[in-house]
């Protein structure tokens, strides 16, 4: 069941387009796959990530969500894509190429929010029943280049609700998410890869194409 491969990153660091360009590649190679998000990936997901991602007026009660809720938000979603997505297309044999999982509610709600690592990692467990990424491409770049690059993708979106919920923390926030990414590679090296995402779209879907045909070979 080796076929699980989750994209990583802070925001603006171009994890999704990369996610697609990744699907395309596998298309190309004749390997059955998925693309799926968190929080998302299902009807349910997709209303959670509305709750989650999107700001809300300044008095709405979205604003004043503490960080406990927003914990168990993303597990709850977590828990019906696992079992109505992942698990059966790991089933069928495919590929899953997932937009987020579980190491990002270490970095955002752990390093981030600050709330307990040893906590999430058991709720972590509990909502993916047990599922780990068996491969992870973090997607790195310094904390102000992405989020220009967020805020510049966001203003361009016109006309469609901004998911800016977590773009308008503050730098310290976002620069703690990083760190707590990178720590999550430190102590599990063998299952990430570190991706340099400052450069162009085509560079980095490069380095991402060299990463999948490498575990792809040796995996599938």
């Amino acid at each position: 069941m080796e076929r699980f491969i989750t994209f990583e990153g802070i925001e603006g660091c171009g994890k999704s387009t990369q996610v697609n360009l990744a699907g395309s590649y596998l298309k190309q190679h004749s390997i059955p796959f998925i693309t799926t998000e968190e929080p998302g990936g299902t009807p349910i997901g997709r209303r959670v990530r509305e709750m989650l991602l999107n700001k809300a007026p300044y008095d709405s009660a979205n604003n004043k969500m503490c960080a406990e809720t927003e914990l168990l938000l993303f597990s709850a979603a977590r828990a019906q894509h696992v079992r109505e997505v992942i698990l059966p297309a790991l089933k069928d044999g495919k590929v899953i190429l997932c937009d987020r999982f579980s190491d990002a509610t270490i970095a955002y709600q752990g390093f981030g929010r600050g709330l307990d690592i040893d906590l999430i990692r058991l709720i972590n467990d509990f909502s993916s029943d047990g599922l780990k990424p068996d491969f992870t491409l973090l997607f790195d770049l310094p904390v102000e280049m992405g989020l220009k690059r967020a805020m510049e993708r966001i203003s361009s979106n016109k006309g469609i609700p901004a998911e800016d919920r977590f773009e308008r923390e503050a730098l310290e926030f976002h620069s703690r998410v990083r760190e707590g990414y990178l720590s999550l590679v430190r102590n599990e090296p063998d299952r990430f890869r570190i991706v340099d995402a400052s450069k162009d779209i085509e560079s980095v879907h490069h380095e991402v194409c060299v990463h999948l045909s490498q575990f792809t070979n040796e995996k599938l």
